[in-house]
């Protein structure tokens, strides 16, 4: 293709993306015809701010550059049409914007403004208002304009102050000017940093709402991890439990028994998902109590009679326990026997809840049956239960202990006296437990047997 061919193909695009504007910029009309107030304002928005300080820059300008008109016209330049031109250029760009949604550069409004500035001064008057023109088009560039680019304009327009001052068209010195150019920079300059700084804060708000949606996300994966696993771990107990009843014994009772509390507790654990995903809806709905640590027994009594040997025991006063120091002391039970369940089935598990007055300590031991493999705690529940714990300030350990599985968490609190309560119980129990052994090898078995059934009765209590 050479050029005679290529020149009549651009004249042609060239046509019609005029006639294309011309259609947009009817339509543009129209709009703001039937609605003035709603299209100034998606128009004015633009340029970056709100509709209401543009429309007050425009009012502004056009009162200064009015008055300016009005000046002329009374020092008898009249039928001069120079300074309704001057006027016309100092508030071309209004139409631009308002009509035409073109949002106009930095520096064609420094031109127009500029021009017009050149326009009212040829006609000198006494005490002019004209330079406020400039003004105002300085604090505007300096608004929409990046410092680099404002700071030569606003010099440019320093400069034709001072051309016309020195041939006598301003009465009032040079420096006055000089400042009041460099004050409206400044303002400009601080809108343009206050836009700057607000859109950077929506960014921030944006980051942190997205993050507080990630966690939201985890949280509630939490709750269904916890659900599931606890719900999921005792049904399969039931299910097995039934298995060996129906396999082995042939007991139909057993196994209808078993089946029974797997489908009870399958029923339970679809209300508590459906409760859990519920939290994804907008419309919040009526919901159940969250569990806590009054709950702890039933759930010990689900896993007890799905055939885990389950020890609990709670030492302290749960009447001080908050709902949300409740609700995680619940949690870390039910995935530490779930994980119980799933990894070590045919385990005997130990849970206990110290509840002192300085700290909240939970510990969770159960054996590991043979041939049972001890694997460092990695998963969703163990991170999950961690991050339970530190929310409220506390820890946890998981790991292998002797020859079982040990999972700790330490809630801190307030004072100390139940917790040394409970270390003396500790102490004591272990004291009468030695003096059992130590006393059943010698010749009295009598006091022996008495010692021996009073630390079982401490153990029981």
């Amino acid at each position: 293709m050479n050029v005679t061919d290529a020149t009549p193909n651009a004249i042609g695009r060239a046509l019609r993306d005029f006639q294309a504007w011309v259609r947009d910029s009817g339509h543009r009309i129209r709009e703001f015809a039937r609605h003035p107030v709603t299209e100034f304002q998606r128009n004015a928005e633009q340029f970056g701010y709100p509709a209401n300080i543009v429309a007050l820059i425009d009012i502004v300008l056009f009162t200064v550059a009015g008055l300016a008109v009005f000046q002329r016209y009374h020092q008898g330049y009249w039928p001069s049409l120079l300074p309704i031109v001057a006027l016309l250029l100092s508030y071309s760009t209004g139409p631009l914007y308002a009509f035409f949604g073109l949002v106009p550069k930095p520096l064609l409004i420094a031109g127009l403004t500029m021009s017009s500035e050149a326009v009212f001064l040829s006609q000198p008057v006494p005490t002019d208002s004209a330079p406020f023109v400039l003004i105002a088009a300085a604090g505007e560039i300096a608004a929409l304009a990046p410092m680099i680019a404002s700071i030569p304009l606003a010099l440019a327009m320093v400069a034709e102050l001072m051309f016309f001052s020195s041939i006598g068209h301003l009465d009032i010195g040079m420096p006055i000017w000089f400042f009041a150019v460099t004050c409206g920079w400044m303002t400009g300059q601080m809108l343009n940093y206050q836009r700057r700084y607000l859109y950077q804060e929506r960014d921030y708000q944006e980051i942190r709402a997205t993050q507080a949606a990630d966690e939201e996300r985890r949280r509630i994966a939490r709750e269904v991890h916890d659900v599931i696993a606890h719900s999921l771990s005792i049904t399969l107990l039931h299910v097995t439990a039934a298995r060996h009843a129906l396999q082995t014994d042939r007991d139909v009772d057993d196994a209808v028994e078993a089946l029974t509390d797997a489908e009870r507790l399958g029923r339970q654990a679809m209300a508590d998902i459906r409760r859990t995903v519920g939290l994804l809806d907008q419309r919040p709905a009526s919901q159940t109590p969250e569990p806590g640590l009054e709950d702890v027994p039933d759930l010990v009594a689900d896993f007890v009679r799905a055939g885990m040997p389950v020890e609990y025991s709670l030492d302290g006063d749960p009447s001080n326990i908050s709902a949300g120091v409740g609700l995680a002391l619940y949690r870390i039970s039910q995935e530490s026997l779930a994980n119980i369940a799933k990894h070590a089935p045919g385990a005997a598990a130990r849970l206990r809840i110290m509840l002192c007055s300085r700290d909240i300590k939970v510990e969770v031991v159960n054996t590991l049956p043979t041939g049972a493999a001890v694997r460092p705690g990695r998963g969703m529940g163990i991170s999950g239960m961690r991050q339970r714990i530190s929310l409220l300030g506390g820890t946890l350990t998981a790991g292998p202990v002797d020859d079982g599985w040990r999972v700790y968490a330490q809630i801190p609190m307030s004072s100390q006296l139940a917790c040394m309560a409970v270390s003396a119980e500790d102490s004591l129990r272990g004291a009468l437990q030695s003096m059992a052994r130590k006393l059943h090898d010698r010749p009295n078995p009598m006091v022996a047997k008495e010692i021996q059934e009073s630390a079982r009765d401490i153990a029981a209590g």
